[in-house]
């Protein structure tokens, strides 16, 4: 018998929804939504298609959340078939988007339509949020959506986002976090002179060093029970004219932390800043917030995806928060509750991107098993 999620699945990726296109994605699944008394909106932004669908009016409110868009294919001569040709092959679906995270939209929709067909009178309101901009800039997406329900008044209870999470077997891990994100320009500044005469100028790069050997060894906090310490990093560096013989009047250096729940991104700003001042440099620092830290802790939401893992994979789940960002950073600013939870990520972003096919009637029944306990009478 045919599975109806793959089936879905394949129709999704077909699309070349190259991120920010939706490419008629978002049409095929409000088109079986409607059916089951969803209502559609479309929160569109600076040619970004979002959706808002939702069924019900009352509490508690569950959510599923994800997007539409892929990143670029890369060379299509590297690939083994067309990548918006889904072709299956040794039990794989490949295709752009199969992993990141059509298959996991394809399972949501499934699982809502079997949930909703068991229990058309259930409790509290499920709803969809879709974007077509989250593999690109996300400016105009997820947090677009964001902005407009909180300009309502309106709050999330639950949310799972169907990220690809699992490392080797579906299941085996999902995310209840991510760090934050928070990146930095500085500029040292110095005086330019002849190599030959440096009493004359004033060296930046040899002036920052020291500093920056400080911050290198810097503990930041000791994380916590879910997150890693926070970490900092040079990404990049660049000073001088490019000629040999002159001392540059100034170096710019590139850096992010990666920030745990222990700190904020002021704590952070103001502790790199005290070290700065320390070694007396003459500076300026640019500093850009790209996400804040969120984190759901043990309750009913991660209860209910452990217990479906549990029962639909044999196994135990891990609650992790390694990984990069994730729309979760805008959806936590509404929501308490939030997990990411989908297949293997081993083949997000790549040539042959894939998902095994065995593995997508089981999400689906995941995602329906934690409506079960979170909506039941």
């Amino acid at each position: 018998m045919k599975d109806s999620t793959l089936t879905l699945a394949r129709q999704i990726i077909a699309c070349p929804s190259v991120t920010p296109d939706d490419a008629g994605c978002m049409e095929i699944i409000a088109t079986r939504l409607q059916p089951l008394g969803f209502s559609i909106e479309y929160i569109n932004r600076n040619g970004v298609t979002n959706l808002w669908a939702r069924r019900g009016t009352s509490k508690p409110l569950s959510v599923f959340a994800g997007h539409t868009d892929v990143v670029p294919t890369g060379p299509l001569d590297k690939w083994t078939s067309p990548p918006f040709a889904p072709e299956i092959r040794d039990g794989m679906l490949y295709g752009r988007g199969a992993a990141d995270m059509k298959s996991s939209l394809a399972a949501m929709l499934t699982a809502t339509e079997a949930f909703v067909a068991a229990n058309p009178n259930h409790p509290g309101s499920i709803a969809f949020l879709l974007t077509s901009d989250e593999e690109g800039d996300a400016n105009d997406g997820t947090v677009a959506v964001v902005d407009a329900l909180k300009a309502r008044g309106e709050s999330l209870d639950y949310c799972i986002i169907g990220e690809p999470t699992s490392v080797d077997t579906l299941g085996d891990m999902i995310k209840n976090g991510r760090r934050g994100s928070l990146s930095g320009k500085l500029t040292v500044k110095g005086i330019q002179c002849h190599i030959a005469y440096p009493h004359l100028g004033r060296n930046p790069i040899h002036e920052a060093a020291p500093a920056l050997a400080e911050l290198g060894d810097t503990e930041w906090d000791q994380g916590n029970e879910y997150f890693p310490p926070t970490t900092w990093q040079i990404s990049n560096i660049h000073g001088g004219t490019g000629a040999t013989n002159v001392v540059p009047g100034s170096v710019e250096i590139k850096f992010n932390f990666r920030f745990s729940t222990a700190s904020t991104p002021e704590s952070l700003q103001q502790r790199l800043s005290a070290i700065l001042d320390k070694h007396e440099l003459e500076y300026e620092i640019d500093w850009t917030l790209g996400a804040r830290p969120f984190l759901t802790g043990r309750g009913p939401l991660a209860e209910a995806a452990s217990n479906a893992i549990r029962e639909i994979c044999g196994i135990e789940t891990e609650l992790s928060t390694t990984g990069g960002t994730s729309d979760g950073r805008f959806i936590a600013d509404i929501c308490a509750q939030l997990l990411e939870i989908g297949p293997v990520n081993a083949t997000s972003h790549k040539i042959d991107e894939c998902v095994d096919i065995t593995a997508l009637p089981r999400l689906s029944a995941i995602y329906t098993r934690i409506l079960e306990q979170l909506l039941s009478a």
